[in-house]
């Protein structure tokens, strides 16, 4: 069998990095190529190749499939919920335009596989809140989730019609110390440990009894990775699957902050990411994950909590 060479476009986002580096521990530096607009992320330089890569010129990047002989690729880039209501006609046009780029090359080059992540945000107001099930009303009300509900029956379009084995995760809220969100509305479960760390004290754009769904990144990481790796034969969602972790609320986390620096404190100003939150389920049912691939998740709150504070504050000293 020919060997695997991988393409991360995306790469130096907040998910890119961690997966880049988990890839290139799987199939070798060299055989993991990691592509953005942006700067190569400082994590990853001089780990492996990299090639500044634009998803919306679809010429370059079939020329950069060919050429470094691609047989899978991730597909990261995007604009996230918060920025895309900004900008909404961008978001819809380099999330939905992105992906049909990377799964015409697919079909075309007959790549082996491709993975492009979805969101919680294709839920909307009308889903059930508690425990939200894989198959159930999805009205999203954000342009991201629209975009991302439509990209989902895109994958399942060229699944079905071209044989193209794309595999989709609903991430909930990323939690990770080694690169910044995005401009997402779960953003503030990054935020609330720097700002504990550096300032004492955080100001949340949330309410303080939001519940929403949550996953620290190695959770994550190892969910794509796992689900990449199972035999297509295990893979009965050709959509997007539910996968979740955690969920909590910003009154819970702060208050699990406080067991490690107890004068931290965190006031409430919520703002127009509210609306979007208030949209999503507060919790996600994913039996269909772990039935099909044997997911599970290893991290909740307090193992989370104790190793962002001691990974962003590089000491152990705040873990009392």
């Amino acid at each position: 069998m020919a060997k695997e060479k991988v393409l991360v476009i995306g790469a130096s986002g907040q998910i890119g990095v961690e997966l880049t580096q988990a890839l290139r521990k799987i199939y070798g530096n060299a055989n993991v190529v990691a592509s953005d607009l942006r700067e190569q992320n400082e994590l990853l330089k001089g780990t492996g190749p990299y090639v500044s890569l634009d998803v919306m010129n679809k010429e370059m990047l079939h020329v950069q499939v060919i050429r470094q002989n691609i047989t899978q690729i991730y597909l990261l880039a995007a604009i996230l919920s918060a920025t895309g209501e900004k900008n909404p006609h961008l978001a819809w046009h380099l999330n939905m335009q992105g992906l049909l780029n990377v799964l015409d090359i697919a079909r075309e080059e007959k790549l082996q596989k491709v993975y492009w992540p979805s969101s919680i945000a294709v839920f909307g107001p009308t889903s059930p809140r508690k425990l939200c099930p894989q198959r159930t009303i999805i009205e999203p009300s954000t342009v991201y989730g629209i975009s991302k509900y439509a990209g989902e029956f895109w994958c399942n379009y060229f699944y079905g019609r071209y044989g193209v084995d794309v595999r989709s995760i609903r991430y909930p809220g990323l939690i990770s110390y080694k690169s910044s969100p995005g401009g997402g509305t779960t953003d503030y479960a990054v935020e609330i440990f720097t700002e504990a760390i550096e300032n004492g004290s955080y100001t949340c754009f949330l309410r303080e009894d939001t519940f929403l769904p949550m996953m620290y990144m190695p959770d994550a990481i190892r969910a794509t990775i796992e689900l990449m790796e199972a035999p297509a034969s295990k893979i009965s969602v050709r959509t997007s699957y539910n996968v979740s972790g955690l969920s909590f609320s910003p009154r819970e986390i702060s208050e699990e902050i406080k067991k490690h620096i107890p004068s931290f404190s965190t006031v409430y100003a919520p703002d127009y990411r509210q609306a979007i939150a208030d949209s999503w389920p507060q919790s996600i049912d994913d039996s269909v994950a772990r039935q099909d691939w044997g997911w599970q998740h290893e991290y909740d709150l307090p193992r989370m909590t104790a190793e962002m504070l001691s990974n962003l504050g590089k000491t152990d000293s705040l873990l009392v």
